[in-house]
């Protein structure tokens, strides 16, 4: 063999021995690289909790080592680690690791999570295995819970806390428990089902297919008692009364009716009862199951989907303190029912009672007087702030909320058009005359109206100049001499549009601007702000002197009217109206120095004068026993001067003005549409009676 072939062997020999080399290399490599796990088993344990809070419980099934684990399989697994971690709520989990033995792969820690029932934090451990480079979790059920066995349940029970009531100045209910008839069947005691279920239609006034529906949920079965709806129930002390209502009767005949229906069954249950109805339904409101958007909106505020929410009224405006706080528990429970340990509790917080200073008496009487009218009232104490009434009708019965109304029901109440579910206490209205004493409380204080001048006899029609063109201010009575305390006993037009000239486009605007007008009014309920002008400036001659007497862009709401007035009553300053009883009734001014003390002290007396003269426009409510001031109002709502076809706003405002006396009192009535039927003099007969209990009870 040459030396050329050797030494080419040689090369082949040793390229071949450098391959088998890197080759060896390559898989020794590999062999090194599946045996180093590339996360550690405190990384894995982390990973698989961060998987519960994201309910990823596939993903935390490929993290367990079957074998090990019972050979429990993927939706066992996933079945089982869902229904505890989401039916306890888990949230915010947090683990602390606390020691690692390499040696058994096993790792102390420390868990904290947030749970329906509140925190909970326990320690425990966790095994792992090695393999194929990845540390697998060795798992069982105590990982969930310590205590907890195979066989083993998490339960989780909860006490519903107790709405708190809400009840008038004198403790009377206006919210709370009452009883009530659910009306339901037993489906295995139905006889001739078709038949029945017809009936049941046609006397709960329900459809065949929301019956039908009802009956095939999935919980039903033969012997289950499936309620259907919630009636009144029968008080039989209303039907020994010498005249039973008539609504008490047909129920009762209704009910007997169904019960000759074999299957229906009638029982009673505990329900949110509103005993003023719809006397108070507009200040009350009512509540309802919490939607799908509720518990969204109001996640982690202790809402299930068995709670109630106030959706209006002041169920809704102290929805916080009238709810409560359930009661909650998990526990660990064997596989017959015995409670082995409690892991967290949370003690139940009922509800808050909320009392009011409505008057409950009071309340009803308005609404008695104007229930077939489209109006509102308010009644305060003057001296003090206290509302004593809020009252718009028509209105509607907010028990029907609670009983289940019908889609015909609600469909009709919003169809009606007398509004019966428009809050009419919370608008703004043209105040009309109502206005008056205001602008004279304003000159006054300006120093615009000397109320000792007179203005001059210029009969029923007026005009400043030619510039007004065709337009005329027109009043009802001619009178002498025309000075302020003349001009509002006979509530003269024309007089208060001289007035409101006098004082001046600016001086108007600022003054009412001081007194609250495109304000928010300081009070819990929000009501519509008042104002002077659509464009927030009087920008017409025409529209200035319309002013002076209630009309042209003025608009007041009610209450604010009311705050308004009691500065005549407190030395010129506007009172702050509340509506949370206080034991000491200690008055807050909102606004100080409204008017002056003597302008006030001026209206004050003049106002007695409305009443009291027998030519004032408020004598019919004039009383010997005791003195009266108030204002009447007739608001024309109509698209101009010449225009016949609009309509008439009815006002009264009237209060006591003894502060010493025991329930003073002012009362403020909106009626519409009172053209034809006696304009002001329509509400002021209706607040006299309402003003005669009131003080007879006195």
């Amino acid at each position: 063999m040459t030396k050329k072939r050797k030494k080419k062997k040689s090369r082949i020999y040793i390229i071949w021995l450098m391959n088998l080399c890197l080759t060896i290399a390559v898989i020794a490599f590999f062999v090194w690289h599946e045996s180093v796990p590339d996360v550690s088993p405190e990384n894995a344990l982390k990973t698989y909790m961060a998987h519960i809070l994201n309910r990823e419980y596939e993903q935390m099934y490929e993290m367990i080592d079957a074998g090990t684990s019972g050979n429990i399989s993927k939706e066992d697994f996933v079945k089982r680690n869902s229904a505890i971690y989401e039916g306890i709520g888990v949230d915010n989990m947090k683990v602390h690791i606390t020691s690692y033995d390499k040696e058994q792969k096993e790792i102390c820690y420390e868990t904290s999570m947030d749970t329906v029932a509140g925190n909970v934090t326990f320690e425990n451990k966790a095994s792992f295995i090695l393999e194929k480079g990845k540390y697998k979790l060795i798992w069982n059920d105590s990982l969930i819970f310590p205590e907890l066995d195979s066989t083993d349940k998490v339960k989780v029970s909860t006490t519903s806390a107790k709405r708190g009531q809400i009840i008038d100045r004198n403790g009377h209910m206006l919210a709370g428990e009452g009883v009530a008839s659910s009306i339901g069947v037993v489906p295995g005691k139905l006889e001739n089902k078709n038949d029945a279920i017809s009936q049941l239609a046609e006397l709960l006034e329900m459809k065949t297919e929301d019956i039908e529906k009802k009956l095939a949920a999935k919980w039903v079965k033969d012997d289950s008692f499936v309620p259907l709806k919630t009636a009144p129930k029968v008080n039989e002390l209303k039907l020994m009364s010498i005249e039973p209502d008539q609504e008490t009767l047909a129920e009762k005949d209704r009910q007997e009716k169904l019960l000759e229906i074999p299957g229906v069954k009638i029982s009673d249950i505990t329900v949110r009862e509103y005993p003023l109805g719809e006397a108070a339904a507009h200040l009350v409101g009512y509540v309802q199951n919490v939607t799908a958007e509720d518990l969204e909106e109001h996640a982690g505020e202790g809402y299930t989907s068995n709670s109630v929410i106030g959706k209006s009224g002041m169920e809704g405006l102290f929805e916080k303190e009238l709810k409560g706080q359930n009661g909650c528990a998990i526990s660990i429970v064997d596989s017959n029912g015995n409670k082995k340990k409690i892991i967290v509790s949370t003690i139940v917080e009922n509800g808050k009672d909320i009392k009011l200073t409505i008057d409950s008496n009071l309340q009803k009487e308005l609404y008695e007087q104007f229930k077939d009218d489209k109006s509102c009232s308010v009644a305060i104490n003057q001296y003090t702030g206290e509302v004593l009434a809020l009252v718009s009708t028509p209105s509607y019965d907010n028990n029907d909320f609670i009983r289940g109304m019908s889609s015909e029901k609600w469909n009709a109440l919003n169809e009606d058009e007398n509004k019966p579910m428009y809050n009419r206490f919370r608008q703004v209205w043209c105040p009309g005359s109502t206005f008056k004493p205001i602008i004279a409380a304003i000159g006054l204080t300006t120093g615009a109206i000397d109320p000792n001048e007179d203005y001059g006899n210029e009969g029923l029609s007026w005009q400043k100049d030619s510039s007004w063109g065709s337009y005329h201010v027109t009043t009802l009575h001619a009178y002498e001499p025309v000075i302020l305390k003349n001009a509002l006993i006979y509530s003269d037009n024309i007089y208060f549009a001289k007035a409101a000239l006098k004082i001046g486009e600016r001086d108007m605007e600022s003054s009412l601007t001081k007194l609250g007008f495109n304000e928010e009014l300081p009070f819990d309920i929000k009501v519509a702000k008042s104002q002077f002008s659509n464009t927030d400036k009087i920008e017409k001659e025409i529209q200035l002197a319309d002013s002076g007497y209630g009309q042209g862009q003025i608009l007041v709401n009610p209450l604010h009217m009311a705050c308004i007035y009691s500065a005549f009553c407190n030395e010129g300053n506007m009172i702050k109206p509340y509506l949370t009883y206080k034991e000491d009734a200690i008055p807050n001014v909102w606004i100080t120095a409204a008017f002056t003390k003597d302008a006030a002290q001026m209206v004050l007396e003049d106002t007695k004068e409305v009443i009291n003269n027998p030519h004032g426009t408020g004598y019919a409510a004039c009383r010997t026993d005791i003195t009266l001031a108030g204002k009447t109002g007739t608001a024309e709502i109509k698209a101009s001067k010449e225009d016949t076809t609009g309509t008439e706003l009815g006002w009264f405002s009237v209060f006591t003005t003894d502060e010493n006396m025991d329930r003073p009192i002012m009362i403020i009535s909106m009626v519409e549409d009172v053209k034809g039927r006696g304009g002001s003099g329509y509400v002021v007969k209706k607040d006299s009676q309402v003003l005669e209990k009131w003080l007879s009870d006195n």
